[in-house]
């Protein structure tokens, strides 16, 4: 969507003209499904839960977006990092009813989950998935898209410096930046995955 049509988009948002949302809905749903997906995982309903939660946060506070402040693009990008934040919330305190659940029932059938082998490859592949898509949202909105482009899409750094309006230089930097708080974050967060060296 070139800046003209954005102005435009913005007026018609402001303004609460349908044609303005169904232009935004066009130009974005895919994108916004996209990113949701890779932060959330491959749940198909938690995925959807959240890009609905984002077009109705963005219809409710379209008044908001201020195109001086940039293109409509990072304002809804930044309204769904705030309900993929959301999403991991509501799941972190149902996943900690599930542990309290586990643990007041020690000696009942959900004791021999608890005794059960270690889960096989698989299981592992998609804890690990999780733990960098949470690391992921956990990240500064340009860290998280930068390195989405870079690692996920295969976007090359000269096509990420021409989109950014930036040096090849200045990119480059920038990801090492991204990476070094993508390693800590993810350090934090999941310590059971990072190797220790000898």
């Amino acid at each position: 969507m070139d800046d003209h049509r954005q102005r435009d988009v913005a007026r018609g948002l402001a303004a609460g003209d349908p044609d303005a949302w169904r232009a935004l809905y066009d130009a974005y749903a895919e994108r916004v499904w996209r990113c949701v997906a890779r932060l959330v995982g491959p749940s198909a309903a938690d995925v959807a839960d959240v890009v609905q939660e984002t077009f109705l946060a963005a219809a409710r506070s379209a008044g908001s977006f201020d195109p001086a402040r940039g293109p409509l693009w990072a304002w809804l990008w930044g309204v769904a990092r705030t309900h993929v934040a959301l999403h991991y919330r509501r799941k972190g305190q149902q996943d900690r009813l599930r542990a309290a659940v586990l643990a007041l029932s020690a000696d009942g059938p959900l004791a021999r989950w608890l005794d059960a082998p270690a889960p096989p490859d698989p299981l592992l592949t998609a804890e690990l998935a999780a733990a960098v898509r949470s690391a992921l949202a956990d990240l500064p909105a340009e860290y998280e898209t930068l390195l989405t482009a870079k690692y996920l899409d295969g976007e090359a750094v000269e096509s990420i410096a021409a989109r950014e309006r930036a040096t090849e230089v200045a990119v480059r930097s920038k990801l090492a930046r991204a990476r070094s708080a993508f390693r800590e974050t993810f350090a934090k967060q999941s310590p059971s995955f990072v190797r220790c060296d000898p």
